[in-house]
């Protein structure tokens, strides 16, 4: 009874003295977060996990020296057995943490709160991607070690790795869409076709990656809504990525009007309107004929914005001015169909003759009803497209 009473004590006295110890090293490493980040992420992420496998070890220490007289003991053994596996999985957490600690040190240097995040948002989703591999396997191998600790298992660890090629195949077979998941994600954390707050238009939806796994893919619409994708979608079906190489992107508002109506003006309203908002980040600004045929004509307008949502306001705000400067300025442009009645010569005084409307000249077209030159970007674009050096052949 005197020797348990000893254990006891000792037991909680090496315990008490433990959590003093992390205490104290907590209070002077949250000093030291003030002029340190790694020491802040520390102090943050590994104090519970620090606490735990120091205490858990005091503890296993203190019972295996004051119990020495009872070696042979069932007791004992399976007491400190159950001890060493706390300690294992204690410091399996705390690898973990210093991991995660390290990662979000990493992560914090890169922001994605800025225009052109491109190269942050790639690490970012290859972090995280690591982060899961990194502690499935820390979790796999910590429980593989502990269940060897087991005699049993371990005797039966021969036959596992002689039974291990068939039982491979099989769950291979089981496992067969789980795995293709499962490298399809890390193919696309490395592979850079999509990344973290990407914006994508996936089965008709257009939204942004809100979270990437190595199962699965959520994809946040823009009314808030969630599309569930498993990863290997991704590596096997077309979806469109709006900001792979850059944030900025372009978007079009397009009018059905009158054949009558003054392009020009409605060209320079549309350079004004870009001028006097935010929202348009100044590289491009276009009003183009794209077809005349259904006695309309119709125009295009291509923008620009730093970022998606930012465009979809801007393509709104411009149908919404445009659409109010035809009705207000130029009403009769607004659609209309015409019918001619009367006889085919022409010679009505009613009925226009090609003598009534002289040929206009040919003119150099206005830069803003250029899409592939007119400005640095639209010759960066035709560069692109066509290519420095060859030449363009139109039909």
């Amino acid at each position: 009874m005197e020797d348990i009473l000893i254990t006891v004590g000792v037991t909680i006295a090496a315990a008490a003295l433990a959590l003093l110890f992390v205490a104290v090293t907590h209070v002077i490493i949250k000093k030291l977060a003030a002029h340190s980040q790694l020491a802040s992420e520390l102090a943050e992420h590994t104090h519970r996990p620090v606490q735990f496998a120091i205490t858990l070890m005091a503890v296993q220490l203190a019972v295996r020296f004051t119990t020495v007289d009872s070696a042979g003991a069932e007791w004992r053994r399976h007491l400190l057995h159950g001890l060493v596996l706390f300690v294992m999985a204690a410091a399996a957490w705390l690898i973990g943490a210093f991991l995660v600690a390290f990662e979000d040190l990493t992560l914090s240097r890169w922001r994605t709160d800025v225009p052109d995040n491109r190269r942050a948002r790639q690490l970012h989703t290859q972090v995280v991607m690591l982060r899961r591999v990194t502690i499935a396997v820390i979790v796999v191998v910590t429980v593989g070690v502990m269940l060897m600790t087991f005699p049993d298992v371990r005797a039966i660890g021969g036959g596992l790795l002689a039974s291990a090629g068939l039982l491979s195949v099989v769950a291979a077979l089981a496992a067969q869409t789980l795995l293709s998941n499962f490298f399809a994600g890390l193919q696309l954390a490395f592979s850079d076709a999509v990344r973290l707050d990407d914006v994508v238009v996936i089965e008709g939806e257009w939204g942004k990656i809100e979270e990437l796994t190595l199962s699965y893919v959520v994809v946040q619409i823009w009314d808030d809504r969630r599309l569930i994708l498993p990863t290997s979608y991704f590596t096997s079906k077309p979806f469109q990525n709006w900001t792979r190489t850059q944030s900025a992107v372009l978007g079009t508002a397009e009018f059905d009007v009158d054949w009558s109506v003054p392009v020009q003006d409605m060209r320079d309203e549309l350079r004004n309107l870009l001028e006097g908002t935010q929202l348009w980040d100044g590289r491009v600004c276009v009003l183009q004929v794209t077809d005349a045929t259904g006695g309309m004509i119709r125009l295009r307008a291509l923008v620009s914005a730093q970022d998606a949502g930012t465009l979809w306001d801007l393509r709104c705000l411009v149908r919404e001015h445009l659409v109010a400067w035809v009705r207000d300025r130029q009403p009769t442009t607004m659609p209309r169909w015409r019918a001619e009645i009367g006889d085919s010569r022409g010679d009505l005084s009613w009925q226009w003759g090609e003598r009534r409307r002289p040929a206009s000249r040919p003119s150099e077209p206005h830069d803003d009803a250029r899409l592939f030159g007119g400005s640095e970007d639209g010759d960066e674009r035709n560069d692109a497209f066509v290519g420095p050096e060859e030449p363009v052949h139109t039909h």
